[in-house]
């Protein structure tokens, strides 16, 4: 079976001789630039502007809700770390016998 090379459509250009035309005159590649103008007053909306909004109350009993939730677990983690101290005699570490 015979395997066609993909033609190359650079094959054979000098590049020398590009290169050399733009070396002596510079805007002979390059198109005119347009600079283009912002528009005067950009209004800029911060990403949480459309998140919906709960009342001061429900936002304030939701917090509340959850600082009390983690008191009392931190209670409740305290009172059985006690009851296991006082389970193997009151050491806590191998090295206070």
């Amino acid at each position: 079976m015979v395997t066609e090379e993909p033609k190359d459509p650079f094959k054979g250009v000098d590049w020398k001789a590009i290169g050399g035309e733009l070396q002596k005159d510079p805007s002979a590649g390059t198109k005119p630039i347009i600079k283009k103008r912002l528009p005067k007053k950009i209004r800029q909306i911060p990403d949480y502007y459309f998140l919906p909004r709960l009342p001061l109350p429900t936002v304030i009993a939701f917090y509340g809700a959850c600082v009390a939730g983690g008191v009392g677990a931190g209670m409740l983690l305290e009172m059985w770390i006690n009851k296991k101290v006082k389970e193997d005699g009151g050491i806590i570490w191998e090295f206070d016998k």
